[in-house]
């Protein structure tokens, strides 16, 4: 493996100190090469593909271990204009190490793309959707990986309950960029989290052009029994063979660093397995974030309660108790998957003494009454609402969601309140406390645990946002542990 045109430029500027300062102020000729030196032996690389992925599509890259430096090309020179200036303008590092960017000599990389080992770098990827709350179609998956290189054949399959995919590129660099800036994304904001690898296979045999697979070469494939037409449904929610995909998608990385018109470091995070701080593609847009909640108890129930029973599993919007018929309510959520998390946790749960149903409803938003019209105060907006868990993209809160159980988990308890104190609150309001610990390492949360399910329900409602000092409100969630 080695860069198509002679190097002898690039190397001998590693020589001597005086060069290297002259250096750092002559970054060269644009082009589409970028020549990164100083780099630490055990550099990888996917930590020199990561320097240039904010930036752009990368097309190559060639690590010279023994030199301390590192080529990376991109797919226009304008992605390579806009990392060296911004480079220019801050430094960049690799393990913690200084490592200086500039334009190499050379037009284009040459590389040997054909080797291939199994486990190792390949032209195939393996994906694996993990807390698939919706459906994910094959168009999605080509509009995601395609960001990252030509696409040129897609198999979906499910294997052990779990939907996989696998994804082949033409060259191992178009597959390590894509696995470099996807895995541990989500697709949607909070769940479809993407666990990608390589694949031991190094072409893929597609037979059929349908709603399971894809060969983009061959447009001309018969589409086999997977009938095309054929719609995915998940959890009885119709999916769009295509969906539009929006703004999360088109542009990953956010706002302009630094004046220059450059994406923000921030805003995808490029660590594996983290959560996504912006999800990768709108949602399907079928999907309701409306839900109709029905045999409330009239007397008990308010939009407040609701607001709170439901904001354990997202951002309530707005809450509508049917004025001519107070034991059903329209619960409007923040995203799809905040109403799916909703009805698959809480229908048919006991809440002051009646069994809830939850259902989507065919409605888009929940109206506002008109000035003039009785309301009686059912209706509520909360769109403005201090008390939303999930407000923050990526919120670790998305990842401490929980079934209803007897067990509440407290947070946000000030050092100034005991124990007593906070068992001498559940029980004004009527509750009877079975068991009480405070976190060993953090004192500000504690689990407290009711005689039921029904009981620790009605305490969620009445205590979550109860005020235990002048600044402290306390945080009232379902937790997974008992005591």
């Amino acid at each position: 493996m080695a860069p198509a045109a002679p190097h002898h430029a690039d190397n001998n500027n590693q020589d001597s100190a005086a060069k290297k300062v002259k250096l750092e102020q002559n970054v060269g000729k644009p082009s589409r090469v970028i020549h990164i030196r100083n780099i630490p032996n055990e550099t990888t690389e996917a930590e020199i593909i990561q320097l240039g992925l904010p930036f752009g599509r990368v097309t190559n890259v060639l690590v010279l271990k023994g030199k301390n430096q590192a080529f990376l090309e991109m797919a226009e020179e304008i992605s390579a204009v806009a990392m060296v200036a911004y480079f220019g303008g801050c430094v960049a590092q690799l393990r913690g190490r200084a490592v200086y960017v500039q334009f190499s000599n050379h037009k284009e990389l040459k590389t040997d793309q054909t080797h291939s080992n199994a486990g190792g770098p390949n032209t195939v990827l393996r994906v694996i959707i993990e807390h698939m709350l919706y459906p994910i179609v094959l168009d999605v998956l080509y509009s995601i990986f395609q960001r990252y290189g030509k696409v040129l054949k897609i198999v979906t399959f499910t294997k052990n309950n779990s939907f996989q995919a696998l994804i082949q590129y033409p060259d191992t660099v178009s597959a390590q960029t894509a696995k470099t800036a996807l895995d541990g994304q989500n697709i949607y904001n909070g769940c479809c989290t993407l666990r990608i690898d390589y694949s031991k296979m190094t072409c893929l045999n597609v037979k059929y052009n349908n709603d399971k697979s894809r060969d983009y070469t061959n447009p001309t494939l018969p589409s086999g029994d997977g009938d095309a037409h054929q719609l995915l449904t998940s959890g009885g929610v119709l999916a769009p063979q295509f969906l539009g995909l929006g703004s999360g998608l088109a542009s990953p990385y956010g706002v302009g660093v630094g004046g220059v018109g450059l994406p923000a470091f921030g805003a995808l995070t490029l660590t594996p397995a983290s959560p996504a701080l912006r999800a990768l593609a709108a949602p399907p847009l079928p999907l309701a974030t409306v839900l109709l909640v029905s045999n409330l108890n009239e007397e008990m129930v308010t939009p407040d309660a609701l607001f709170t029973l439901f904001g354990v599993y997202g951002d309530v919007q707005r809450v509508k108790i049917l004025y001519n018929k107070k034991d059903s309510a329209l619960i409007q959520m923040a995203e799809p998957h905040q109403a799916h998390l909703a009805l698959t946790h809480m229908d048919k749960l006991r809440v002051f003494g009646k069994a809830m149903r939850v259902m989507l409803s065919k409605h888009q938003t929940v109206q506002l009454p008109k000035e003039g019209q009785p309301d009686a105060g059912l209706t509520r907006d909360y769109s403005q609402s201090p008390l939303h868990r999930f407000k923050k993209p990526g919120s670790k809160n998305y990842q401490n969601i929980y079934p209803p159980s007897a067990t509440l988990h407290l947070s946000n308890i000030p050092a100034t309140v005991t124990e007593e104190d906070i068992k001498d609150a559940f029980s004004k309001r009527g509750f009877t406390i079975k068991a009480f610990k405070f976190f060993p390492k953090d004192r500000k949360m504690a689990l407290v645990q009711l005689s039921s399910i029904d009981d620790a329900v009605t305490a969620l409602i009445k205590m979550h946002n109860y005020q235990l000092s002048e600044s402290n409100h306390l945080r009232v969630s379902f937790s997974k542990s008992s005591i």
